[in-house]
């Protein structure tokens, strides 16, 4: 009777325990270079899970790994998210794409990043192929960039262009902008940044190329390069957070809208959908930005086409 009675309880706890393990949250592991800030996108993701019905603590756990803007511990914190269990791993722009893919080849990986086919990781748009889709922000902003330099300064010949060398979206941004300046007969001068510690050399030399303009690649958004752009003189282009840092202004995808694709794609994969059968998505809504106070600091008359259609500006 004894025997009987124990392994009934056994038999609860197994019961119980069983119940226990399929309430506990799910882990989304989250990874990211941490320059530029990621804390836009990561608010962006978090509100949109909740709107999606998922609460943290309860139905999700996020595990964040930023490698605070060291490339090299990308590799390291991309294997002990695999080590961890997470369901599915965020990877914010390119650099972390790249480290999640070496890490593994079975968790699903939502990416942000531009041009994801020709950086390797997709296959296709619409059929991207193994465990990797996301949303891709567009290449293509990138020579939108130098036309708006062109419509602000119309008579612009040299343009000097930052380029991460750590990130390999650096090829496809300095195509489209080699591509936007033939088209309008502006000369530009690609350099590429290796480290902040560079920043006031690189300044000084695009300074002497008698740069008129800078256009910076999205992960080099800082403060120090807005900084240093108005220190010169020199308008600088960048993404509309860029513009919030001080820069002048932006023709970017609307980055917010963007963002909270991604908990969709989260939403989708943790319903059992599949990355390789879901088409990578591409911006439809594009977003100008002006900061007019930076305007006013280097004694820039904003043309009132470009003021009409902002979609934010900074007073």
């Amino acid at each position: 009777m004894q025997r009987r009675r124990f392994i009934a309880l056994l038999g609860c706890a197994a019961a119980w325990l069983g119940v226990a393990r399929a309430q506990e949250p799910r882990k989304i592991g989250f990874l990211c270079l941490g320059n530029p800030d990621p804390t836009p996108f990561l608010k962006a993701l978090t509100t949109g899970l909740h709107d999606l019905g998922y609460l943290e603590g309860k139905d999700i756990r996020l595990e964040v790994r930023s490698a605070a803007g060291s490339a090299a511990k990308l590799a390291s914190l991309a294997a002990d998210l695999v080590t961890s269990k997470v369901a599915v791993i965020v990877a914010f722009q390119t650099p972390a794409a790249t480290a999640a893919k070496a890490a593994t080849g079975d968790i699903p990986i939502v990416m942000y990043v531009a041009d994801p086919v020709r950086q390797g990781f997709a296959k296709s748009i619409s059929k991207p192929g193994g465990n990797l889709t996301g949303v891709d922000p567009a290449a293509e902003t990138s020579q939108k960039s130098l036309e708006l330099l062109r419509e602000i300064f119309p008579g612009i010949q040299r343009v000097a262009v930052l380029a991460d060398a750590s990130n390999p979206f650096r090829e496809p941004f300095l195509e489209q902008i080699g591509v936007a300046a033939d088209a309008l007969k502006v000369a530009i001068e690609p350099v590429m940044v290796h480290s902040a510690d560079e920043l006031d050399g690189v300044f000084a030399d695009i300074a002497k190329w008698r740069a008129e303009a800078v256009l910076v690649q999205p992960s080099l958004t800082q403060k120090r390069i807005a900084d240093l752009a108005l220190e010169h003189h020199m308008p600088a282009i960048g993404t509309p957070a860029f513009v919030e840092l001080g820069a002048l202004a932006s023709y970017n995808s609307d980055p917010e809208a963007l963002y909270r694709r991604c908990a969709d794609f989260v939403d989708k994969i943790l319903k059992g959908a599949k990355p390789a059968d879901l088409p990578i998505q591409l911006p439809t809504k594009f977003w100008l930005a002006v900061n007019l106070r930076t305007a006013r600091t280097l004694g820039i008359k904003m043309p009132q086409t470009i003021l009409a259609r902002a979609d934010q500006v900074i007073e």
